[in-house]
């Protein structure tokens, strides 16, 4: 069975985000009416307002898009407004659904819902098998309530409601505050800081975990592929295939940028997991593929990142 998104009404929660933004450009080659509504008119963590917003719109599918997001700095710092904020963002979304009649609804994950020491590449299965990782705990825990909450209204009230986890997702639009950025906007930030400076690129941590990254337009374009052809209470990963290490990764952007001074790693700050990439075959086995090297994506963030520094 497939759900066409032609000529549906499609909430993206969360818009003007990273991942938002790449899911409106995506959908916009959908012929599909794309609904949106800002932070200002509407509070996602308010029950009684995004029921109301629902009910007064009707969308068909929802993109649950929206979150509180930030690297390790800001996750470790504030599990507690994390946890809060996501999980009352999700559960108010989620239910307004159920009270709306929505047909489709996708819930964004997080890789790091998957335990802390977990196999590698971090098959589906290895969800709620050991503990996570302390440093964002709280981010993860709000995501897994949300994976259970869709999993429990599909089964109880047969709705058609599914959850993926996207592995780490870079790109125009992402969050450039250096205490809340993920890694790859703030390893841009630091390399050209320190190439206009002439200073060293301070790494944190050994620089030797692991991460596999996932252009963000790749990821909308699989995140619109699933909403059409998945269907299903168990989640599903959105991965790119491959991993690098920190190290590797800030070595690529010195190389895009131009920036030759030394890497100094900061090692009083903490690594997080040792790896995390995720067994992406389920959805590679649907046919779908992404589309952008890491090279390339890294010199489209570069060019983005530069103009909206300068």
């Amino acid at each position: 069975m497939t759900f066409e998104l032609a000529g549906k009404r499609v909430w993206v929660a969360g818009h003007k985000g990273m991942v938002g933004q790449a899911l409106v450009r995506r959908l916009a080659a959908a012929d599909c009416q794309i609904l949106t509504v800002d932070k200002a008119a509407l509070d996602l963590r308010r029950q009684d307002g995004v029921e109301a917003w629902m009910a007064a719109n009707r969308p068909d599918a929802v993109f649950i898009a929206a979150a509180r997001v930030g690297g390790i700095q800001a996750n470790a710092a504030r599990p507690g407004e994390f946890f809060y904020d996501n999980m009352a963002i999700a559960a108010n979304i989620i239910h307004g659904a159920h009270l709306t009649g929505v047909a489709k609804l996708m819930f964004l994950g997080s890789a790091c819902v998957y335990p802390r020491l977990c196999e590698q590449p971090m098959p589906e299965t290895a969800l709620m098998t050991g503990p996570l990782e302390p440093t964002n705990e709280g981010y993860a825990m709000a995501k897994l309530g949300a994976i259970a909450m869709c999993a429990g209204y599909r089964r109880q009230y047969g709705h058609d409601f599914i959850s993926v986890i996207p592995t780490n997702l870079y790109g125009p639009g992402d969050n450039l505050d250096p205490a809340a950025s993920h890694v790859v906007p703030a390893t841009i930030r630091k390399v050209v800081e320190a190439r206009r400076s002439d200073g060293p690129v301070v790494v944190w941590g050994t620089g030797s975990p692991r991460r596999e990254f996932l252009y963000v337009d790749d990821a909308a374009d699989a995140m619109v592929f699933l909403m059409e052809r998945y269907s299903s209470d168990q989640v599903i990963n959105i991965g790119a295939g491959e991993d690098v290490s920190i190290r590797e990764l800030t070595e690529k952007v010195c190389a895009i940028v131009g920036c030759d001074t030394p890497l100094v790693f900061d090692t009083d700050k903490p690594d997080g997991m040792p790896r995390k990439q995720l067994e992406a075959s389920r959805l590679l086995a649907m046919g779908w593929r992404p589309r952008t090297a890491l090279a390339d994506g890294l010199r489209t963030t570069y060019d983005w990142v530069r103009e909206a520094l300068s």
